[in-house]
């Protein structure tokens, strides 16, 4: 039996008969971290004949117990499902994170698992997951319970880069100073932008550096600042180097919320209404309001200069 892609909470999960091996976490970012607990879950569906999913919740925990100040993630939920089902598993199930979820006792996690999912085979987890009410439960609880039901349970120890473990609070403060090339590494790919291309005001067509506009509201604010960056849609085969802004756009209007601009450096397909990706590669400066846009013209002839060097060009 097939299950769907993707899955809203585990009761529209459909019975199978194929074993399924579970990975279980939040996973914000999808980092080699996350990658190593989601890949053994997949190799032992394969080597065993069944099937690979991943339990992650939505919102995150801090929504629940700090909504005055919640943790900021590094993606949506939707494009998370799309990333996990891009390293091979067969299914993806978005619990809703709710009061009665933050209930449940360590020690009847897995029983309410069970009875979600009666053919789960494994469980995988990281080395540091916590789990049921009060966040009690641990990785030498959830062994123990597994024991008792016949649920085996792998926990991958943390993947480490220069010596400091990987970790999506790690990654998040990295983008939030601009050091997206570090954050990069730690992803395993680079960080990217999906949104729609809006109309704009065409002020940067108007002093010879045509923008796109994309409509892009991330809960994690990256530095605001001036990016080497990657452009793709569907109306490009491959991703076109560009030179993006990020920011308040403080010298022509000073917007309250930031706003995503990105200068294709050549021709540009792309135009209002494409949905687009940009990948950000490397921070080339600060944000900064300037006197007018004749020095503000001056300062992206500079900047796309700095691409190009980025980019080969």
């Amino acid at each position: 039996m097939n299950f769907p892609a993707q899955i809203d909470g585990l009761e529209q999960l459909a019975l199978s008969k194929q074993p399924l091996h579970l990975a279980i976490g939040m996973f914000d970012g999808v980092h080699l971290g996350h990658r190593a607990v989601i890949k053994a879950a997949v190799q032992s569906a394969q080597t065993s004949g069944g099937r690979s999913g991943v339990l992650t919740f939505w919102p995150h925990p801090s929504a629940l117990f700090r909504p005055e100040a919640p943790t900021r993630l590094l993606q949506d939920a939707p494009v998370k499902s799309r990333m996990l089902l891009s390293l091979g598993v067969d299914v993806v199930i978005t619990q809703p994170f709710t009061t009665g979820l933050a209930a449940v006792a360590a020690e009847e996690f897995l029983p309410w698992l069970t009875r979600q999912v009666p053919n789960l085979a494994a469980i995988y987890v990281g080395d540091n997951f916590r789990f049921g009410r009060g966040r009690v439960g641990d990785v030498a609880l959830l062994i123990a319970a597994g024991r008792q039901h016949g649920i085996r349970v792998f926990s991958a120890p943390r993947v480490s880069l220069d010596g400091e473990p990987i970790s999506s609070t790690r990654i998040r403060g990295m983008l939030e100073a601009g050091e997206v090339e570090g954050a990069n590494l730690l992803l395993g790919q680079p960080y990217a932008a999906e949104g729609g291309v809006s109309p704009g005001k065409r002020i940067g067509r108007t002093i010879g550096f045509p923008t796109l506009n994309v409509a892009w509201s991330p809960s994690l604010r990256p530095r605001f600042g001036v990016y080497a960056v990657r452009v793709s849609g569907a109306k490009s085969a491959t991703a076109l180097p560009a030179v993006a802004n990020y920011g308040v756009r403080p010298t022509v209007e000073s917007v309250s919320e930031p706003r995503l601009e990105a200068h294709v450096l050549g021709e540009c397909p792309f135009g209002e209404g494409d949905r687009v990706t940009i990948e950000w590669l490397c921070f080339q400066r600060p944000e900064m309001k300037f006197s007018g846009l004749d020095e503000l013209r001056r300062q992206i002839s500079r900047d796309r200069v700095t691409a190009e060097g980025y980019f080969g060009l």
